[in-house]
């Protein structure tokens, strides 16, 4: 059987709540030991007061549902590229980290977890070399700095 495939588009003010679930749903699978619940209200936030006002953001459909959306600012800092869970392995994550290369031609920067090894050899293999290590400071987790230059 052939998955559907997926549609890219912009984000729109009606996706808030469809963005918000799937932030949710991924970091929690991503960070079972993590209480999200907690920190649902301060994301829901930080997404509609920081983000979206400044990042230029694309969404990815499937079947009508959102499977995942990345997030750039005018500086081509990339804070958020999120695939469904149930999409973790596919195209998806190839084409939302295309179309953030496109918004930022000129390069982008990203903070990642440390310990978040699928991410970091997800982005290795776009392109992007590690810069340097610092700590989140919301979550005291370390990170790493990346970096993706043309």
């Amino acid at each position: 059987m052939t998955a559907t495939p997926f549609t890219l588009r912009p984000y729109a003010s009606a996706d808030e709540d469809a963005a918000i679930d799937l932030w949710f749903r991924t970091w929690r699978q991503a960070y079972p030991d993590i209480d999200f619940s907690a920190r649902l209200e301060a994301w829901r936030q930080r997404w509609h007061d920081d983000l979206v006002p400044t990042a230029r953001i694309m969404v990815a459909e499937q079947d009508g549902a959102m499977v995942g959306l990345v997030t750039i600012d005018n500086t081509g800092y990339l804070d958020q590229l999120v695939v469904d869970p149930e999409q973790w392995g596919s195209d998806l994550g190839n084409a939302l980290i295309v179309a953030a290369k496109r918004l930022s031609p000129d390069g982008i920067t990203l903070l990642v977890n440390s310990d978040n090894s699928r991410a970091i050899r997800f982005y290795t293999r776009h392109g992007f070399t590690r810069t340097h290590d610092d700590v989140n400071p919301t979550s005291g987790r370390k990170v790493q700095g990346m970096k993706w230059a043309p």
